[in-house]
């Protein structure tokens, strides 16, 4: 994967927003929001092992159209990380809903696609935790590069900001 694939992975998927189906007992959630991410540490040439963290602010739609406010975390080890690739990265995150309700999202797959200068980072996942237990998750990032290219040659890259969809099928 490439750099901005990992900027991607730290930070928030695509489909129809939710509300729309209820299947089983549980109402589908989509949110989108931003996110603000840091490499620890930072992204260089050489590939090390790069703990990635992101805290995400949401908007999210739930079932009836009801719109709440979220907030997240998210929390990954890629075990190689360098500017330019990224391999081994699942993560964790954890969705905290304005009415006192959560998820908790394991993310085990992923792809990545640059066009335009702009990274996409594809997700899949599972909610392991709390609303939406045991369905399905998608979820999208997108982000532009935030610092130049030539900082992998210096400092290292250290942080992204993201956009990032989220959303728990029904």
């Amino acid at each position: 994967m490439t750099l901005g694939a990992l900027a991607l992975m730290v930070t928030s998927m695509v489909g129809a927003p939710a509300g729309q189906a209820h299947t089983g007992g549980h109402e589908a959630v989509f949110c989108t929001g931003s996110a603000h991410g840091r490499y620890d540490p930072p992204l260089t040439l050489p590939s090390r092992a790069t703990r990635v963290h992101a805290d995400v602010r949401y908007t999210c739609t739930t079932g009836g159209g009801r719109i709440i406010p979220a907030t997240s975390s998210f929390d990954s080890v890629a075990t190689s990380a360098a500017c330019v690739s990224l391999s081994g990265a699942g993560g964790t995150e954890t969705v905290r809903y304005a009415d006192g309700r959560r998820s908790v999202i394991a993310i085990d797959g992923g792809t990545v696609t640059r066009a335009a200068g702009v990274l996409t980072i594809l997700q899949s996942g599972r909610v392991t935790e709390g609303r939406g237990k045991g369905h399905s998750v998608r979820r999208t990032v997108t982000s532009l590069p935030q610092q130049l290219p030539t900082d992998c040659l210096a400092s290292g890259l250290q942080d992204t900001r993201s956009h990032v969809q989220l959303e728990i099928l029904p």
